[in-house]
C-alpha cells in the first residue's frame, strides 16, 4: 500500500514526536509499503524517509524543481519524482496514495491535508485520511470539523473518512482497516 505523510520539515521541539515518526516509518517499512511524501532530507520528513529505509522500505519522494535545485531531497530514496511546483506535487502525491496521514506539521502540510479532508468528504478520494492528534495537536481542528456538523454546514456523513488517532497503534489500525475493508471509506 502506498501511504502518503504530510507532515513537518522543521524537526520539532518534541522528542516524543520525532520517536513517533521513526515509529511509524519502521512499521511502513516493515510491513511491505512504500512512503510517499514531500521528498526532504530535513526535520520531521528526512527522519521519516530514514526510518522507511533503513527498515527495508521503499519510499517516493515529489518535489518540485525549486526544492531539488536547493538539494533539500532525501538521497536514497526508492523514486524522487520532480513537479513543475507546488501544485502539481500535491496532485501526484494525491494520485500515488491509497491512504493519507498527517503528522503534527507547520502551515504547508495544514494545507496539504485539508485539500485531502476536502477529497474525501466530497467521495473523491477513497481512502482514509488520519490525523495524528499527537499530545492534542489538532484538538482544534476536531473541535472545528464538529461545529461544522452542529452548524449544519457539513454532516457526519461527509466526515466519515476522516479519522484523529492519539496514537501510532491508532494511525495503524485506520490503515489496516483500510486495507482489508473493514470500516472505512
Amino acid at each position: 500500500m502506498n501511504i502518503t505523510v504530510y507532515l513537518g520539515s522543521f524537526e520539532a521541539k518534541d522528542g516524543s514526536l520525532r520517536d513517533a515518526v521513526r515509529a511509524l516509518g519502521a512499521w511502513i517499512g516493515e510491513n511491505g509499503h512504500t512512503l510517499v511524501y514531500g521528498g526532504s532530507k530535513i526535520g520531521l520528513m528526512g527522519i521519516l524517509a530514514q526510518s522507511v529505509i533503513s527498515s527495508g522500505g521503499k519510499a517516493i519522494g515529489v518535489e518540485p524543481g525549486f526544492f531539488v535545485e536547493r538539494v533539500l531531497q532525501y538521497e536514497d530514496l526508492t523514486e524522487l519524482i520532480v513537479t513543475e511546483d507546488m501544485s502539481e506535487r500535491k496532485a501526484r502525491m494525491i494520485e500515488l496514495g491509497e491512504a493519507f496521514v498527517a503528522l503534527p506539521g507547520g502551515t504547508g502540510t495544514l494545507e496539504e491535508i485539508s485539500e485531502i479532508m476536502s477529497a474525501v468528504s466530497l467521495g473523491l478520494v477513497d481512502a482514509p485520511c488520519i490525523l495524528y492528534n499527537h499530545k492534542g495537536y489538532y484538538d482544534s481542528l476536531k473541535a472545528q470539523l464538529a461545529r461544522m456538523v452542529e452548524e449544519g454546514l457539513s454532516s457526519e456523513e461527509r466526515q466519515a473518512g476522516i479519522y484523529f488517532a492519539d496514537s501510532i497503534p491508532q494511525v495503524i489500525d485506520v490503515i489496516r482497516n483500510a486495507a482489508t475493508g473493514s470500516g472505512v471509506r
